[in-house]
């Protein structure tokens, strides 16, 4: 057991096959090393085994939060759900934001741990440190919205008062591969297909009702010190600075023009760095694009209603949105958030859409099929550009919304051969329709809204992740845009591979604690530090702290090489190599020097062609598993320069 503060100490185990409920501590020993919500979460999918299958009985879905969570820490509102993931092949872990991370903490768990098979559909409801299953039959066939609604008359509580849903929908059901799990209002754990693993165990929601029963610092004295730094902190920040910082003003959005302007903007499916390289150059498109229409402050100026906000939150990045569409003869109201960056570009410019309103309603029906809106709108890119080329029968055209959010729904219902493909992944696609020159992945999951024709850190940085293409595993356009912690040139190579492995690291740790990213941009370690000391009464450098992220991100490794993946899965789709389509405009004759930041990457981690060898292992206390079988004095890449 553990006696650190911030804990409950308690673990549910829930066995859905026999619908057996049993409650464990945490190691100590485990919540010193692998933190907590994400670290300890993978800790425990690794400890199921690599070889299970994603959608089988013995995979576990895991529900974890941190030592920080639901705390007076801000942007503590965070939660972590880690599987094998059906999209991947890898291990993944994806985090939402809102209260049930937080009310989770307050009902008396650190975390749920799902396992089996649920012979009928079944919710779990949590409420004063006891899991009950309950049926959930009649809740098949919801969308995310209405399961919702249902389930707050049915457990008589208060939703967004007291009460927390986390819900698959229509595609988690239908084992869309990059089916998530909605949370409250529109909060998505999006990546890597954690709702399709939930919909194979027959789990359609996670119910939490709990007061609010903040965990007490064990050391207050220095937990105050930690949290009045991080606050003025985040009030000084020109990005996180309430009212002020371009992140709460305009939310993620915020950087839709700007990625746009620097020509970091994929478009057309990754064939151009801009709207504007794509107006220039297409001479049959239907109209030019203006990424403008569906930025930040567009949106800022003419649909926003409300800017809700997560557990302990100054910031309130959420924008909540009010659209009047038209859809097949039919006038349609749409109130949602968020209108997400990443989500505008998937579903807008990289589609060849720029039609604000519209992708609000594209986007609104992606969070009720409980569907990754990062993943749908690329599959959507990759669908309209298979058409052109020839790959498939069907015709979907460039920048047609109504296609578009019929397509989604289509997908959700794997409805027609070419929507059942592309409820595969990106990977899965290309091998049916025989298109993988279409396909924007890395490891079988697409990547986000950062050309890495322009941002090489980006590059590296999908290549690396341990969870596929992800922006999130370590941000760079921190540092390439932003200037966070300090400016760097996003065309130059050298470098990165050393500043990518540190952003990795930094963010295993945030992602432990578990508090929002955002905070990265105006705190760093010497606050995590002081405010995790305070928090759990433990007296850790910041040497010992980044320790920690450096064993998190290498567990990860380490499960997936025992997959069966290495260096060689360490890619970036062909069009954004040198041999690919070079970038143009302001990235005009640009490419990702993949193999170069690989080798530097690896030299920097101590990998071996992408594995972790086992000297590695025991120096960062990894005693689980069989190890590698690799010796850090195996041949690996050559450093850059070397013959």
């Amino acid at each position: 057991m553990t006696e650190l503060g911030g804990f409950q100490d308690n673990v549910a185990r829930i066995d859905l096959s026999d619908g057996e409920v049993n409650y464990e501590s945490i190691d100590d020993e485990d919540a010193e090393k692998y933190i907590g919500a994400r670290g300890l979460g993978v800790k425990y999918v690794f400890e199921q085994g690599p070889d299970v299958d994603p959608l089988g009985p013995d995979n576990l879905l895991a529900f974890m939060n941190g030592p920080l969570s639901g705390t007076q820490v801000t942007m503590s509102g965070r939660i972590a759900i880690c599987t094998k993931s059906p999209l991947t092949g890898t291990v993944t872990d994806s985090h939402h934001g809102g209260w049930s991370g937080a009310r989770l903490k307050w009902s008396g768990f650190d975390g749920l741990l799902f396992e089996g098979q649920a012979d009928e559909p079944v919710y779990a409801f949590v409420e004063d440190g006891e899991v009950e299953l309950r049926d959930a039959s009649h809740l098949w066939g919801k969308g995310v919205h209405e399961t919702r609604d249902t389930i707050e008359e049915e457990v008589e509580g208060a939703f967004g008062k007291n009460l927390s849903i986390m819900a698959i929908g229509h595609a988690g059901e239908n084992l869309v591969r990059f089916g998530n799990i909605m949370n409250e209002d529109d909060r998505a754990s999006g990546r890597g297909g954690t709702g399709c693993v939930a919909g194979s165990k027959n789990l359609k929601a996670v119910v939490v009702k709990s007061g609010t029963k903040m965990p007490k610092p064990a050391d207050k004295e220095t937990f105050m010190e930690g949290h009045q730094q991080a606050m003025q902190a985040i009030q000084e920040s020109e990005v996180t600075a309430p009212n002020e910082g371009g992140l709460s003003m305009y939310g993620t959005n915020v950087l839709m023009n700007i990625t746009e302007e620097m020509d970091g903007h994929p478009t057309k499916n990754g064939v151009y760095t801009s709207g504007n390289a794509y107006n220039e150059s297409e001479a049959d498109r239907p109209h030019d694009l203006d990424a403008d229409r569906i930025s930040g402050e567009n949106v800022r100026e003419n649909i926003l209603v409300d800017e809700p906000t997560c557990h302990s939150c100054p910031v309130a990045c959420k924008k909540e949105v009010e659209v009047d569409v038209m859809h097949k003869g039919e006038d349609m109201n749409i109130r949602m958030e968020s209108y997400e960056y990443e989500s505008a570009w998937a579903l807008g410019t990289n589609s060849a859409n720029d039609d604000r309103d519209q992708i609000a309603l594209m986007i609104d029906r992606c969070n009720d099929f409980g569907m990754d809106t990062i993943d749908t709108g690329n599959m959507l890119a990759m669908a309209m550009e298979m058409s052109e080329k020839g790959y498939v029968d069907e015709d979907v055209n460039w920048g047609d919304t109504e296609q578009m959010v019929e397509m989604i729904e289509r997908i959700a219902h794997r409805n027609g051969d070419l929507p059942d493909g592309l409820a595969e992944g990106a990977e899965g696609a290309a091998e049916r329709f025989d298109a993988h020159d279409c396909r924007l992945d890395v490891k079988g999951e697409t990547i986000a809204a950062y050309d890495p024709r322009c941002l090489k850190g980006m590059g590296i940085g999908y290549a690396t992740s341990n969870r596929g293409a992800c922006h999130l595993r370590g941000y760079t356009p921190a540092a390439e845009i932003l200037g966070i912690p300090e400016k760097v040139d996003p065309y130059e190579w050298e470098g990165k591979g050393e500043l990518t492995a540190q952003f990795q690291d930094l963010h295993a740790i945030s992602d432990s604690f578990d508090i929002c990213k955002f905070n990265a941009f105006a705190e760093g370690i010497e606050e995590y530090v002081t405010q995790y000391n305070g928090m759990t009464g433990r007296d850790v450098t910041e040497d010992e702290l980044l320790e920690a992220g450096e064993r998190i991100y290498n567990l990860e490794r380490y499960y997936n090489n025992l997959v069966g993946f290495d260096g060689s899965d360490d890619s970036l789709p062909e069009r954004f190599l040198e041999d690919g389509i070079h970038g143009q405009g302001a990235s005009e004759g640009e490419y990702c020097e993949l193999e170069e930041m690989k080798a530097e990457y690896y030299d920097h981690r101590g990998w071996v062609d992408g594995v972790v060898p086992d000297e590695k292992l025991d120096n960062l206390g990894i005693d689980i598993g069989p190890g590698t079988g690799v010796s850090a004095g195996d041949s690996g890449a050559a450093a850059p320069g070397d013959d």
